[in-house]
C-alpha cells in the first residue's frame, strides 16, 4: 500500500483490503474514504461492507462514495464536501489507483475557494 499525500489533511491511496486498515489507523488516519464501487475490480476487491465493517473497531470513521471511473458528478462532490466538514482530518481517500480519489477532493476544495 502506497499512501500519496495530496496536503496536510488529505491522502491518496490504490485499492485497500481489510489487512491494510489497520497500519491506516496506526498511522493516524481519522476517516477512510472508498470511492471505488463494490465489483468494480472483480475478484481482488473486497466490499464496502466489508472495510467499513473492519475500520469501525480500529477507530476509523468510513464513507462509501462511489465513482465510476470519468464520472464525477456533484452529488459527489456535495458528499465529500460534507464529510470534510464533519471530519478534520486526517483523511485517506482510495480508488483502484487513487486517481479518482484525487480527483473528486480536488474538485471539492476548488469549489470552496
Amino acid at each position: 500500500m502506497e499512501i500519496k499525500p495530496i496536503d496536510q489533511r488529505f491522502s491518496i491511496a490504490g485499492q485497500l483490503n481489510e489487512a491494510d486498515l489497520e497500519a491506516i489507523a496506526s498511522q493516524g488516519f481519522r476517516l477512510v474514504i472508498n470511492f471505488r464501487p463494490d465489483g468494480e475490480g472483480g475478484d481482488m476487491q473486497p466490499t464496502s461492507a466489508a472495510l467499513a465493517a473492519r475500520a469501525q473497531p480500529l477507530g476509523l470513521a468510513y464513507a462509501y462514495i462511489p465513482v465510476a471511473p470519468n464520472q464525477v458528478q456533484p452529488a459527489h462532490i456535495a458528499q465529500i464536501r460534507t464529510l470534510l466538514a464533519q471530519h478534520p482530518g486526517p483523511i485517506l481517500g482510495f480508488c483502484r489507483t487513487g486517481n479518482r480519489a484525487s480527483n473528486v477532493y480536488q474538485q471539492a476544495v476548488q469549489s470552496d475557494a
